[in-house]
């Protein structure tokens, strides 16, 4: 896990040890190479949680539209957040959005370097 963190301190503990064991048999360039696709698609918790917030001034949805939910990111638009009550627990679940998402793409870029 110290090499996730050293190449990447940007991620949380629970990112770091996904990355871990996902990249556990892989060379320090296969590493590196990874993580530069990888950073490329993440996303940062704090980001969801900023356009979260976005909902609550008329505009709802964005950061579902950012986690390539589109249908949700649509139906929260025209709903204004299923009336705030999706957009508030949205707020609390921010950093696990975001985290399925980054588990998504980790697994779409292996696929892609196999």
């Amino acid at each position: 896990m110290e090499r996730i963190y050293k190449l990447m301190p940007e991620a949380d503990m629970e990112e770091a040890y996904f990355l871990d064991n996902l990249l556990k048999e892989k060379s320090d360039q296969q590493v590196n190479d990874f993580l530069m696709v990888y950073r490329s698609r993440r996303r940062d918790p704090q980001m969801t949680l900023l356009t979260a917030l976005i909902g609550f001034l008329g505009i709802s949805g964005v950061h579902r539209f950012l986690l390539n939910q589109i249908g949700m990111g649509i139906l929260y638009l025209f709903t204004a957040g299923l009336c705030f009550i999706g957009t508030i627990v949205d707020l609390v679940n921010h950093r696990t959005l975001t985290f399925e998402y980054n588990q998504k793409m980790a697994h779409e870029i292996m696929q892609m370097m196999r």
